[in-house]
């Protein structure tokens, strides 16, 4: 165990995580996502696990480490249920709930048609699989920048 890191963070997320630089993404997926198949064509090559825990719950872990990226360009997308980009289902408004917790006034998630979502991933530096069992719960974050100390008004 460390000190102020999630449990819910194995070594290997946080190397991925450690690893990524600005504008890279990451896919957090839901346990129905096909994640062996795509994560081949990710630049890691291979899932990772966040398992038996919710996506929001993930969500929490993976954003209390790393930042989205600004909110002048999308940081954050969620796979449209199908036929239906508009509709919100509980799942992805957890996970809403929680990019506003970790980043205050963050952007609302635009929605991507779950075949593109599977495109989009294939481009992700990394899966990362949860334990979510209710449809839909798959995301793409964009890593943001962490400041030097005193730019922007924050602290490192």
């Amino acid at each position: 165990m460390l000190k102020n890191i999630d449990p819910a963070l194995s070594a290997d997320v946080l190397h991925a995580l450690r690893s990524m630089g600005h504008g890279d993404r990451i896919a957090l997926v839901d346990a129905n996502f096909p994640a062996e198949t795509i994560a081949r064509h990710t630049r890691l090559g291979l899932p990772l696990s966040i398992a038996n825990v919710s996506a929001a719950r993930a969500a929490r872990a993976i954003l209390s480490v790393m930042p989205l990226d600004t909110p002048l360009q999308p940081s954050a997308a969620r796979m449209a249920p199908n036929g239906k980009a508009g509709e919100l289902p509980d799942v992805q408004r957890e996970v809403q709930a929680e990019i506003t917790r970790a980043e205050g006034e963050a952007p609302q998630m635009y929605a991507i048609e779950r075949f593109a979502f599977y495109e989009e991933a294939k481009r992700a530096y990394c899966i990362i699989v949860t334990g979510e069992l209710r449809l839909y719960g798959c995301f793409l974050f964009t890593k943001g920048v962490v400041p030097p100390a005193g730019q922007w008004g924050e602290t490192v």
